[in-house]
């Protein structure tokens, strides 16, 4: 049996990513370690919605539903910007 499961991604991943690049113009101060970091704590934030093909996802997804998933990205993105700037203001402190 020869399963192609190098197919199989997290449909958040992408989006996510997305995100965390457009948001880190306005963090210059954090390097790539971090931003990677802050797409984790994101994507941990989020439900897991395992696809083989964006397309069959997306072909799925009501418009409500597309919404609620750009709201909720957003959020974890935004909440995971703050956690990883919090982390960093208290290992300086300590």
């Amino acid at each position: 049996m020869n399963v192609d499961f190098d197919s199989i991604h997290n449909h958040h991943e992408r989006a996510v990513i997305e995100a965390v690049r457009a948001a880190a113009k306005r963090y210059p101060h954090l390097d790539e370690e971090l931003l990677a970091d802050i797409a984790c704590v994101a994507l941990n934030r989020l439900p897991p919605r395992y696809i083989r093909h964006e397309v069959d996802f997306a072909f799925y997804l009501t418009d409500k539903e597309r919404g609620e998933n750009e709201r909720a990205i957003a959020e974890a993105v935004g909440f995971a910007f703050e956690f990883v700037q919090a982390r960093i203001a208290m290992r300086a402190r300590a």
